[in-house]
């Protein structure tokens, strides 16, 4: 990732009023790669994806990215839910994206 990529995460986090892409809520918004970043190196991942690819993401709020590295580890992330609609297709994320969406919003943008 280019340091203007990382200027322009760094300005998108600190943005308020977007809507995670999980939940739904309107606060502040993390990155979550499709593919995590700790997999772009193995060899695997380096012969099967493009770098675009690789660097493919989510914004989702705080709440929700715990909850989706919570339930899985890097190589099942990588392996199974490299896309919205799988990770949206989890029972058990779905429960955990449905309980973060009834959850209040502290402060303006948090």
């Amino acid at each position: 990732m280019s340091e203007t990529d990382r200027e322009t995460n760094r300005e998108t986090d600190r943005e308020t009023g977007s809507c995670c892409a999980t939940c739904g809520r309107r606060t502040r918004l993390t990155f979550h790669h499709l593919i995590p970043r700790k997999m772009h190196r193995r060899a695997y991942f380096r012969r099967n994806f493009s770098r675009e690819e690789l660097n493919r993401g989510i914004r989702v709020c705080r709440s929700c990215h715990t909850g989706i590295h919570r339930s899985f580890d890097e190589m099942t992330l990588a392996k199974h839910y490299a896309s919205l609609e799988t990770l949206l297709a989890d029972e058990r994320l779905a429960r955990h994206f449905a309980w973060v969406a009834r959850q209040k919003v502290s402060g303006p943008g948090t």
